[in-house]
C-alpha cells in the first residue's frame, strides 16, 4: 500500500506517492490559484491525485491514504481548515471535500509545518527521536513540535507558531501586527533586509565591501549574499552573518529551554549553508541554554528532506 502526500501552499500544490519507508515514488505539481474559490482549489487537488496515480501506474485501491499539508490552522480532528490567510479557506472542510473527489480509506489534514516536522520525525534529520522541533528559515520563520511522538498543536490547533516569539522587546516590525518577533530578525526576509542594509552603510562610508559587486553580477540581494561574501573573506559580510546567527540562537536558545528536545532540526533555504551556520550557532546555543553541560544538550541537526518534507510528512499522518 502507499500514501500520498499533498503540500498545499499559496503558489503551488505539489504532490507525490510515499511508500513505507517515506520515499517519494512520483510526484506531480499544479499552480495553485489562490485566488479561486476554495471548492475549486478543493477540486483540483483531487484530480492531481488522479493523475498521479495514473502517472504512477498505481489504483486507487492501492492507496491507503491522502494527508494534505495546508497553511493556516488544519483541525487534524474535524478535517477542516479554520482560518488560512493567504487562501480562501474559513472553517472549509478540507478532508471532506478531497475525500469526495478522490475516495479513499482515510484523508487527514495538518498545518504545513507541523507536517514538515513530522516528516522529520518519521524519516529525517530527528527519526528515532520521540521528542523534537523542526523550524525553517524562509520567507518567514516556521516551526513544528512533536512530543512523545505526536503533532503538539495547541487545544485550538494553532500552536507552535515558533517564529512569533518576541526576542527583541519594542524591536522590528514583525508582518503579523507585534515588533520585535523571532521571524523578523531570522528569516531569510530579515537576513535579505540585514544585507541590504549593511551595504547601504558601507557605501555611505565609502567602506568597500564585495556584497557590492555580488549583487551587481547577480541582480539581487539574496540569502546566500553576505555568506557567499564572508567566504570569500569580506569583513562586512561576516559583520552581518554574525548579527544573523546571533539573533537565531537567541531563539533556538528559548526554545530549547522550554521543550527541551532530543533533536532540533533546522529547514529551509538559509539551512542549505550547513556547517557555515551550524559551526558557529552551536556554541552560542550552548553557552545559554539552562543546565548545558550538565544535562544532555539537544543535537542541533541541519533537515533532511529539504522541499519534499510537506510531501513526506503530510503522507506519513495517515
Amino acid at each position: 500500500m502507499y500514501r500520498i502526500g499533498v503540500d498545499l501552499g499559496g503558489t503551488n500544490i505539489a504532490a507525490g506517492i510515499v511508500n513505507d519507508e517515506g520515499k517519494i515514488i512520483a510526484r506531480l505539481s499544479i499552480p495553485t490559484g489562490a485566488h479561486r474559490p476554495a471548492d475549486e482549489i478543493a477540486a483540483d487537488m483531487a484530480a492531481l491525485c488522479h493523475s498521479l496515480i495514473k502517472e504512477a501506474g498505481v489504483s486507487i485501491d492501492e492507496i491507503a491514504s491522502v494527508g494534505i499539508a495546508s497553511p493556516g490552522v488544519a483541525n487534524h480532528d474535524t478535517g477542516v481548515v479554520e482560518y488560512a490567510n493567504n487562501l480562501p479557506f474559513r472553517n472549509f472542510p478540507l478532508a471532506e471535500k478531497l475525500k469526495a473527489g478522490f475516495p479513499v480509506p482515510k484523508v487527514t489534514i495538518e498545518n504545513d509545518a507541523n507536517a514538515a516536522a513530522w516528516g522529520e520525525a518519521k524519516v529525517g534529520a530527528a527519526k528515532g527521536s520521540k521528542t523534537s522541533i523542526m523550524i525553517t528559515l524562509g520567507t518567514g520563520v516556521g516551526g513544528g513540535i512533536i512530543i512523545d511522538d505526536k503533532i503538539y498543536s495547541g487545544f485550538n490547533y494553532a500552536g507552535a507558531e515558533l517564529g512569533h516569539i518576541v526576542i527583541v522587546c519594542g524591536g522590528r516590525q514583525c508582518s503579523c501586527g507585534r515588533k520585535g518577533c523571532w521571524e523578523a530578525y531570522s528569516s531569510a526576509t530579515a537576513l535579505i533586509r540585514m544585507t541590504t542594509e549593511k551595504i547601504a552603510e558601507c557605501e555611505a562610508s565609502g567602506r568597500k565591501t564585495i556584497m557590492s559587486d555580488m549583487v551587481a553580477e547577480r541582480g539581487k540581494v539574496s540569502g546566500r549574499t553576505s555568506f557567499d561574501a564572508m567566504r570569500a573573506g569580506d569583513e562586512a559580510a561576516r559583520e552581518v552573518v554574525d548579527d544573523y546567527i546571533k539573533y537565531l540562537a537567541c531563539g533556538i536558545i528559548n526554545i530549547i529551554n522550554i521543550f527541551q528536545p532530543e533533536v532540533l532540526s533546522i529547514g529551509g533555504g538559509i539551512s542549505n549553508e550547513k556547517d557555515n551556520l551550524l559551526t558557529p550557532l552551536i556554541p552560542l546555543v550552548r553557552a545559554e541554554t539552562y543546565g548545558s553541560g550538565i544535562v544532555r544538550d539537544t543535537d542541533i541537526r541541519i533537515a533532511t528532506l529539504g522541499n519534499d518534507a510537506g510531501i513526506i510528512g503530510a503522507a506519513m499522518l495517515g
